[in-house]
């Protein structure tokens, strides 16, 4: 981009054309926001077993959360590489908190499960929640193997606001 200054008119060049814009504090200038609002939220490798209720962290207890203070973020996206082909089921679970940070109720309302998609050294990418906005406090991610051998699944979900 050219930028030419005269006074308080300020002509610039974009995709070939000239364009001269007045700039003043109630007609400011147009920019465009480029920031990304995104953060890394969790990077972890999983040994995916049939043990029951275990999350991307390898906890097993089942009131403890994968992830938390998630309130900010419209959408998480769980990007995850398999090692193996196993097949594999998971949930994703949610729930609000009150001003303290503590859970509303006890137990966790599932936004969805079923198969992890992808064979044996595979990428994989899934959105949470899959539909509509999300803005929960707290979100746990659970893996288990239905059929044949432990294998690693390395993980990175990341937050959207």
């Amino acid at each position: 981009m050219e930028y030419i200054i005269f006074g308080m008119t300020i002509e610039y060049s974009r995709d070939d054309r000239r364009t001269r814009v007045i700039v003043s504090p109630s007609t400011p200038l147009p920019v465009r926001d480029t920031r990304r609002f995104v953060d890394t939220l969790l990077v972890a490798t999983t040994s995916v077993t049939t043990d029951a209720n275990r999350d991307l962290w390898g906890s097993t207890a089942t009131e403890l959360p994968t992830l938390d203070g998630c309130g900010q973020y419209r959408k998480l996206v769980w990007f995850y590489f398999r090692a193996g082909a196993d097949a594999t089921n998971y949930r994703v679970l949610a729930r609000a908190t009150d001003h303290n940070g503590a859970p509303l109720g006890t137990g966790w309302q599932e936004l969805f499960a079923g198969a992890l998609p992808g064979g044996a050294n595979t990428w994989g990418r899934i959105e949470i929640p899959d539909g509509d906005d999300g803005y929960y406090d707290q979100y746990r991610i659970e893996v288990q193997r239905t059929a044949g051998s432990n294998y690693a699944l390395t993980s990175k979900i990341v937050g959207v606001r």
